[in-house]
């Protein structure tokens, strides 16, 4: 198996533990359970208008449907054996197709007057979802 760099397959496991399995998995389960409870923990915006909390639930409701899949590919992963690199395909796609579309959808709610997160929020965790992505595709790849 071809590495993209000395073990990828550990750093790519942390990063889609963290990001995918922690955030995308847990945290909406959490927000999909007690909607205000993940409000408190900031999983969720406060003071978001109900039309969009509709999209938002919907989300996170995809998240924790599909987002355990990500624990296992993790494991995989650890365990450096090829169903975790096939698994790896869904969180990394997931996790590029999250960036593009949280970007723009805060993009476009800041447009329509709903400023509901900062740029730098923003920013930070579009790049941290494409970074993910695209590293774990890219480390998929080089597996072959």
């Amino acid at each position: 198996m071809h590495h993209l760099f000395p073990y990828d397959n550990i750093v790519v496991g942390i990063l889609i533990l963290i990001v995918g399995f922690g955030f995308h998995w847990i945290g909406q389960l959490l927000s999909v359970i007690n909607w205000e409870f993940g409000t408190k923990l900031g999983l969720q915006e406060s003071g978001m208008p109900k039309e969009y909390k509709v999209y938002e639930h919907a989300t996170a409701v995809a998240d924790s449907i599909i987002g355990w899949l990500y624990g296992f590919a993790t494991i995989g992963l650890f365990l450096n054996v090829s169903w975790g690199y096939k698994l790896a395909w869904i969180p990394g796609a997931i996790f590029i197709y999250h960036s593009i579309n949280y970007w723009f959808w805060n993009l476009n709610r800041d447009r329509d007057g709903n400023k509901l997160v900062s740029n730098s929020v923003r920013i930070t965790w579009s790049l941290t979802n494409f970074v993910t992505g695209l590293l774990t595709i890219l480390m998929v790849w080089s597996a072959g």
